[in-house]
């Protein structure tokens, strides 16, 4: 069972190495993924093996809260509201520590840097030993109210011989007001007449700048998240609801299946269902891009978060939460948000060994200045130690990449292109070669008849306008035995038929064949329908098959037609070209990348729709087996392949090519085996996934080199007494928010 679950009191990369190692301890648990930007794990876990309850107990024994909660609801999007007022509980809370620190902090600091000038204590009537103990008595409130939440984690992972970046905090702030305090009120332990510098404003500065990083970082981290919040808007917050003969107006949360819902003019569609009375035009946009709102029949499928524009209808329920439409897309995205990209790997291990790896420089740095330095005095080695220790930031290394996974992915949901997960994002931006198959991704996918050559008196003649009563019979009787038959080219024929209003016969005899074509018996006539091979070994003699072997079809795919044994004529049948295809083309060649079509037609007619968009390189009269190992072709040249596909007969192709995208209407995206799912149908949000996979990834390298580099330069300063606390605590502070400020430049 895959879960997606909220996991609080998480401050820093190392604490992600930490829940996502407690986890995998925990038997029954795989592919554990925890992203610090989120504050979620996401895992694989068997309830045979485990519970909830158990998860729960294992993280809570390092000092974290698993939420379980969602687990034990119907649906993990029906807890919205939840989420949202964790978000908020968590700022607020962050806020008023906050904001009671600077309160505090705020007078130690100007008496305590007022000190310094020699005519303080002639402008203040206090003496320095009643100064200090002022100061103290400012401090201790700030390390004890809004500190507390430091000290309490480290204690946490103390007790599991582990630490985090709340133990770099605790230890720093913690040694020089401890430090302050002995000075302050008994100097002899330390060998002094008096307390000398102190460092409260050292210690109630850090904590007040790392409140107000983490306060900045948190409202930083909502807007990176905001997309999902934007899909989850879609749907209204209660609906009218008829249940035994009364309505009602109930939550959201309370719809059941088998409900019947009534929805009026401009109300938003709360869940899946089928239209039972009235008729309107649905706006379905957010579904499938298109502007025009769809009409709306008894009968017809309603998608939840679409809009009701102007009529009124009633719809059954049919599906809720993650069952429904929109609630299988937020699922995605969220997954996607939640997964990790490789590029990511180096900074986990690096953030594994991180926080002992800076205490130990932090160490070095205070003997060695104790022992080594032109000043020699336990105070300086104590600020060397504190500066180390408050410098170092695993945090904007565990935010680097989840940052920009998560505005991506939500901005190309808002795009309608669903990104499956981190991996598929980073591989994107390699591709080389972008395989695409024709039906349905270079055309519109709803083949329509060019026009009906009717061979008649030997001779053919066009009837695309039926212009007597023999063609208009040969019509009837091919789309009569179409009707029995759920090809594609099939519809074509019968929507033909329907617009030369040509009623339909009954078959009182049908013999189904393989793909090449069919045939079957109306009104005592043996009908033949299929390709030319097939029709041909159904003629009655070599004279007939030499009128078929004689004619040069044109551009297209033709179904040919046999009436008792005599070739007919046939139907040449084209599929429209979708209208941004030449410009997508165009576009991915700028980029670099080498478009291939693969087409199961004509080598001819795919060449032709090739030519007309753009495309050089065409493989054509294959089966869908033989598009894999097109893909493997491609691959063993170390050529990154995207392939374009409809999701279902290109199966084997998407499957085996680095990124696969599939053209879908969005109503069925959660049965996708694509890593990026296009709701819109257009070629050209192939071309921005490519585009804002690039993006991503140097959005990407740009956090972590940051990251990496502003500890390779602090730690160094700090550790050979060149910076302020107090300056590495604001620098600590505003890394992350600099990391995640770069990442929202995605949304753009």
């Amino acid at each position: 069972m895959k879960v997606n679950l909220p996991v609080e009191g998480m401050t820093c990369a190392s604490c992600v190495a930490r829940v996502e190692k407690v986890l995998r301890k925990v038997d029954g648990v795989e592919e554990v993924s925890v992203n610090l930007a989120t504050e979620k794990a996401s895992f694989s876990y068997d309830p045979q093996k485990t519970t909830p309850e158990a998860l729960a107990d294992a993280v809570a024994g390092y000092g974290y809260t698993l939420n379980i909660a969602p687990l034990k609801q119907t649906g993990t999007t029906e807890n919205t509201t939840a989420k949202g007022n964790l978000f908020n509980k968590q700022e607020d809370s962050l806020f008023r520590d906050f904001r009671l620190a600077l309160i505090f902090s705020l007078p130690v600091f100007l008496l305590g840097m007022g000190s310094m000038w020699e005519g303080f204590y002639n402008l203040i009537p206090i003496d320095e030993q009643s100064l200090n103990k002022l100061l103290l008595i400012l401090a201790t409130p700030v390390m004890f109210i809004p500190g507390k939440r430091f000290f309490k984690a480290a204690w946490s992972s103390a007790k599991h011989l582990s630490a985090d970046m709340n133990t770099l905090v605790a230890v720093g702030t913690g040694s020089a007001y401890i430090y302050s305090t002995i000075a302050t009120l008994f100097p002899r332990l330390l060998g002094m007449h008096h307390a000398g510098h102190i460092y409260f404003d050292t210690s109630v500065v850090i904590i007040t700048l790392i409140l107000m990083g983490k306060w900045l970082e948190g409202r930083s981290k909502k807007k990176a998240t905001d997309e999902i919040g934007k899909l989850f808007a879609l749907r209204p917050v209660q609906s009218t609801v008829r249940r035994n003969g009364q309505e009602s107006i109930v939550p959201i949360g309370e719809l059941q299946i088998g409900d019947t819902v009534l929805l009026y003019s401009g109300d938003k569609i709360p869940a899946d269902g089928t239209v039972t009375t009235g008729s309107t035009s649905v706006d379905e946009a957010m579904l499938t891009g298109e502007s025009m709102p769809v009409s709306k029949a008894p009968g017809d499928k309603i998608f939840g978060g679409t809009v009701n524009k102007n009529g009124y209808i009633e719809f059954t329920v049919e599906a809720l939460g993650d069952n429904s439409a929109l609630g299988r897309i937020i699922k995605l995205v969220e997954e996607a948000q939640g997964s990790k990209a490789p590029i990511q790997n180096l900074a986990d291990k690096i953030a594994s060994v991180f926080v002992p790896v800076v205490i130990g420089i932090a160490i070095i740095a205070f003997f060695s200045t104790l022992f080594f330095s032109a000043e020699p005095t336990f105070a300086n080695a104590l600020i060397r130690f504190v500066a180390v220790l408050i410098i170092a930031c695993p945090c904007a290394l565990g935010l680097a990449t989840p940052t920009a996974i998560i505005v991506a992915t939500g901005n190309a949901a808002r795009r309608g292109i669903l990104i499956k997960n981190g991996e598929a994002l980073e591989t994107a931006h390699k591709i080389k070669v972008l395989l695409l198959d024709k039906t349905g991704t270079i055309t519109v996918g709803k083949p329509e008849i060019k026009s009906f050559i009717v061979i008649n008196n030997k001779a053919p003649e066009e009837q695309l306008f039926l212009k007597n009563s023999f063609s208009k019979r040969l019509l009837q009787l091919a789309a009569s035995l179409e009707a029995k038959s759920s090809h594609p080219l099939a519809f074509a024929i019968i929507d033909f038929a329907q617009k030369n209003q040509v009623a339909l016969l009954p078959v009182s005899e049908l013999a189904f064949t393989d793909s090449s074509g069919l045939k079957g018996t109306l009104e005592k006539r043996d009908i033949v329908l299929g390709k030319a091979e097939f029709v041909l070994t159904n003629l009655r003699d070599d004279a007939q098959r030499d009128i078929l072997a004689t004619q040069h079809i044109a551009m297209g795919t033709a179904v040919h037609l046999a009436v008792d044994g005599e070739y007919a004529g046939y139907f040449l049948i084209h599929d429209p070209i979708r209208a941004d295809v030449a410009e997508a083309i165009s576009q991915a060649k700028r980029m670099g990348i080498k478009p291939v079509m693969v087409s199961g037609d004509r080598k001819a007619y795919a060449e032709q729709i090739a030519a007309e968009v753009g495309i050089e390189e065409v493989i054509a009269e294959i089966h869908p087996e033989d598009k894999a190992r097109i893909v493997e072709k491609y691959q063993a040249k170390q050529l990154t392949v995207g392939m374009v596909g409809d999701g279902i007969n290109d199966a084997p192709a998407l499957a085996k090519s680095d990124v696969a995208f599939a053209m879908g209407s969005g109503t069925d995206v959660a049965g996708e085996s694509a890593q990026i799912t296009l709701m819109h149908n257009s070629l050209l949000s192939v071309i921005d996934a490519i585009r804002l996979s690039k993006k991503a990834i140097r959005i990407i390298k740009q956090n972590l080199f940051w990251a990496f580099i502003y500890n390779v330069i602090g730690i160094p300063l700090a550790a050979l007494g060149l910076l302020n606390p107090m300056i590495a605590a604001l620098a600590m502070s505003l890394s992350s928010v600099s990391v995640i400020s770069n990442s929202l430049r995605l949304r753009r």
